[in-house]
């Protein structure tokens, strides 16, 4: 335990300096560009160097304050751009204090700080991104261990096979427990046979563990609840296979859900009023920009739909078409029409990725989501945002409630034109597939927020520029 200790200080120091470095770096640029540009004067190196060293100090500070330098930090990507946010924003308003109350003579252009503090965040956003999603200098890594080899622990084997799916943390291995189906457990991963007792904790501190993943099939009797309580008192974090699936893979595996799990949870509803009081404003706005400049596309693909089939049948350029929105309420759905006029006359039918009811022109404006423009209507009237889960006919609602459980809970927001499970998972084409996406989906109404909705729509914007839909 000591050498991991060591080696958790050791990575924690190399990213201070690193950090601080950067912090130092950008702050010297934003003056050479301030000048480059015309907008300050040269300033006497010695006057620089102060300013820069105050905010670098203050940022350091600020960061070690909000729990960015700690070297168990559990956080996901969304929550590391909060914690820079708040600790350079905070910094910002120490240094002009400071600044102001001590080195008054010495205070830059006003231009300075601003344009600095601007470009430390994106520098830090883009450095914890690297740093922490890819692995580098083994932060955010952590040595698991999973209490169980059954059917439960197996969905980790199933859904994390890649290096990729696992660039957080490092798994030792699966601890069988009694209870466990081991006919349908865990097949291929290496199986540690200890006893959870007493001496489990040297087995722990041998091995550097640092987190312990809850997985057994069977709980009652059969969890080691002594030797949890201790570890959990030694600094080992102890984590539910289903908050430790949310945490690594962004969905909520929805079959292995129980009650108390959603009772001590933090819900399927929103918990930010400020972002549910500017929904409707924000979307609004978002709609009328996009519709500015999207327009004469619009124009045009009507016009193409109208000489490819529509003159000739008498068939709308535009499909209207029954949905379920916030709260199980029906609303019309507005789209291009991507389908042959008889798309429909056997019944509702599942919407697949090679679809031969499909037109020639409609391949090419649902493959780069053309046929999804006039849902800005939709936003315009208040009956969709762009972020959401996306919005599913009646007949089918009806089924996959009966079918999948929790399925309701998706219609706690407002379904949008672009969602997680849409970059996630392809076309839902059953049941099974709809389960999958309610993953998905449940992750989004559980952690919605604007950082989120605003990673969701740069991720939809680089799927339709390169043709990626799925």
């Amino acid at each position: 335990m000591a050498v991991n200790k060591r080696n958790q200080n050791k990575r924690s120091n190399i990213l201070v300096i690193t950090e601080a470095l950067l912090i130092a770096y950008m702050g010297y640029i934003s003056q050479f560009i301030l000048v480059q540009l015309g907008m300050t004067r040269e300033v006497p190196i010695e006057k620089l160097v102060v300013n820069v060293g105050l905010l670098t100090a203050s940022i350091l500070v600020c960061s070690l304050s909000v729990g960015l330098y700690e070297a168990k930090l559990r956080e996901t990507f969304r929550g590391i751009i909060r914690r820079i946010f708040v600790s350079v924003g905070l910094s910002y308003f120490l240094v002009e204090i400071i600044s102001r109350a001590f080195f008054d003579n010495l205070a830059m252009h006003p231009y300075y700080l601003p344009s600095a503090v601007c470009s430390v965040i994106i520098t830090l956003v883009v450095f914890r991104y690297f740093t922490n999603r890819l692995g580098l200098l083994g932060l955010g890594k952590i040595r698991i261990v999973v209490l169980g080899a059954g059917e439960r622990a197996s969905i980790i084997e199933k859904r994390m096979r890649r290096d990729v799916d696992r660039i957080g943390f490092e798994l030792l291995g699966f601890v069988p427990i009694p209870g466990d189906n081991r006919e349908d457990g865990v097949k291929n991963e290496k199986i540690v046979h200890v006893k959870v007792d007493e001496n489990f904790q040297q087995f722990i501190a041998d091995n550097d563990i640092e987190e312990i993943v809850i997985a057994c099939d069977q709980r009652r009797g059969t969890l080691p609840i002594d030797v949890l309580f201790e570890s959990r008192l030694r600094g080992i974090e102890v984590t539910d296979l289903l908050d430790f699936m949310e945490r690594e893979t962004g969905q909520i595996v929805v079959n292995l859900m129980y009650p108390s799990w959603v009772i001590y949870s933090n819900g399927f509803s929103s918990q930010n009023y400020l972002r549910d009081a500017l929904d409707y404003s924000l979307n609004a706005i978002l709609a009328f920009c996009i519709f500015f400049f999207v327009w004469p596309i619009m124009a045009i693909t009507a016009l193409i739909i109208y000489l490819d089939d529509g003159r000739r049948t008498g068939t709308p350029v535009f499909y209207r078409q029954e949905r379920v929105g916030l709260n199980g309420k029906l609303f019309k759905i507005i789209k291009f029409r991507s389908m042959r006029p008889d798309a429909e006359k056997d019944g509702a039918k599942w919407a697949s990725k090679n679809d031969d009811r499909v037109t020639r022109i409609g391949h090419f404006i649902r493959k780069y989501r053309i046929d999804e423009l006039p849902q800005l209507l939709n936003v315009f009237k208040g009956e969709m945002s762009f972020i959401g889960p996306r919005p599913e006919r009646p007949e089918f609602v009806e089924k996959l409630v009966r079918e999948v459980p929790y399925y309701n809970q998706r219609h706690n927001v407002k379904p949008g034109l672009a969602g997680w499970a849409q970059l996630n998972y392809p076309y839902g084409a059953s049941v099974e597939d709809s389960m999958e996406k309610l993953k998905f989906d449940l992750y989004y109404v559980k952690h919605q927020s604007l950082l989120l909705d605003i990673l969701i729509l740069i991720r939809t914007v680089e799927v339709v520029l390169f043709g990626k839909g799925r």
